[in-house]
């Protein structure tokens, strides 16, 4: 069987206190997760095609692994055949999100659950796919199980840490190597590309990168270019076998004035204030009191903004720590002790009115004792021009 990052117990535990009898998936994070890291590369970067889209299913009952099935496109038979699924049933049929979802009926009905309560994903379901299965299942809950799967990836596996670690890494090798390239007319977009190119050459899926220059605060690619005597941030996501990897750094032309070191430092005393509550068995919460008590302590305070969030296979996923801060979620797991294996990233920023965007944006795992973090190099100012 291939390798899992989970163990059916947990998974069945989650659904119990959720009051789930069965799981039907369908959003590509998810599906990855529970086939052991397997996501088909036709459809990686697309899922359009034809009038309809492509749409994965995967169908697990509480206690049953024996009854898991897969439901993917026709072409993923090669796959299969070549390093087949662990799921004992595999439906190669889907062209459109309603042949999965009619495949997944008749799963459903060949192992009996068409009533009860089945857990689905309302953020990755169709409304097609939806009311296919409220038709055909009239006697069956369908019911919200979004946090289920949160949970079960909150806690990471060796094989997963180390995926985060290189991921984050090879972003900050990669910014290096941008920034050291970049010089005295570089345009924003020219250094985008550029970044794009070197992350490609590490293996990475480039996801993103915003980027400022000077004063401004704009994080938009455009046709501004770097001048001497500016800063530059630097933030990109990075994708490495699904996960990802989200760091920011900053870059600048010349040697940073006094001014300059005496910014960045109150991001970093931030950062630091931060980093010291971060340990396993501690509230989640404790890291982001201690960051915004430091915070209000500097002396532009009112130009900055400190905040963080877990992430893996999604760039905000458990421990949900801050409410609406920045993305819309709850902080349902702010009062909750950390566990060894999470991942957090911690972020500072200051959008200063004359000297431009600082920030740092840092990768961190939980461990017995405290944190390590992942991708440590280049916190400080990088030189541009000098590659």
């Amino acid at each position: 069987m291939t390798e899992l990052n989970y163990d059916f117990d947990h998974l069945d535990s989650l659904m119990d206190d959720a009051g789930l009898d069965a799981l039907l998936l369908t959003s590509k994070h998810n599906i990855q997760y529970m086939l052991g890291g397997y996501r088909y590369i036709f459809f990686s970067a697309m899922d359009a095609i034809g009038h309809s889209r492509y749409l994965p299913v995967i169908i697990y009952v509480k206690g049953q692994k024996e009854h898991t099935g897969y439901i993917g496109n026709t072409m993923e038979r090669g796959e299969h055949e070549n390093t087949p699924f662990w799921v004992p049933h595999f439906y190669p049929v889907g062209w459109s999100s309603l042949d999965s979802t009619i495949q997944a009926i008749k799963h459903l009905e060949m192992i009996g659950v068409t009533a009860g309560r089945i857990g689905v994903e309302p953020p990755f379901l169709p409304s097609d796919a939806q009311d296919a299965l409220r038709d055909a299942l009239p006697d069956a809950a369908f019911l919200n199980a979004t946090s289920v799967l949160e949970n079960l990836r909150a806690v990471k596996s060796p094989a997963e840490l180390r995926t985060l670690r290189e991921a984050s890494e090879r972003i900050t090798k990669a910014m290096q190597a941008t920034i050291a390239a970049s010089g005295v007319g570089s345009t924003k977009h020219e250094i985008i590309e550029r970044l794009r190119q070197e992350e490609t050459k590490l293996e990475l899926e480039f996801d993103y990168c915003l980027l400022t220059l000077g004063a401004s605060h704009n994080r938009a690619g455009s046709n501004q270019a770097w001048a001497d005597g500016e800063i530059l941030s630097i933030d990109s996501g990075g994708n490495l076998g699904g996960y990802i990897g989200d760091i920011c750094r900053m870059g600048f032309l010349g040697e940073p004035d006094a001014e300059l070191i005496d910014l960045l430092g109150e991001v970093e005393e931030v950062q630091q204030a931060a980093f010291a509550e971060v340990k396993a068995g501690a509230p989640g919460i404790a890291a982001f009191t201690a960051g915004q008590a430091v915070l209000a302590r500097q002396p532009n305070k009112q130009h900055m903004d400190f905040f963080g969030h877990g992430m893996g296979l999604v760039s905000h996923e458990a421990p949900f720590l801050l409410t609406n801060h920045p993305v819309s979620y709850e902080g349902r797991d702010a009062e909750n002790p950390l566990k060894a294996g999470m991942v957090l990233s911690i972020e500072t920023q200051m959008q200063h009115p004359t000297r431009g965007f600082i920030k740092l944006e840092d990768t961190l795992t939980v461990t017995e004792t405290g944190f390590e973090m992942f991708g440590t190099e280049g916190r400080g100012w990088n030189r541009g021009g000098t590659g």
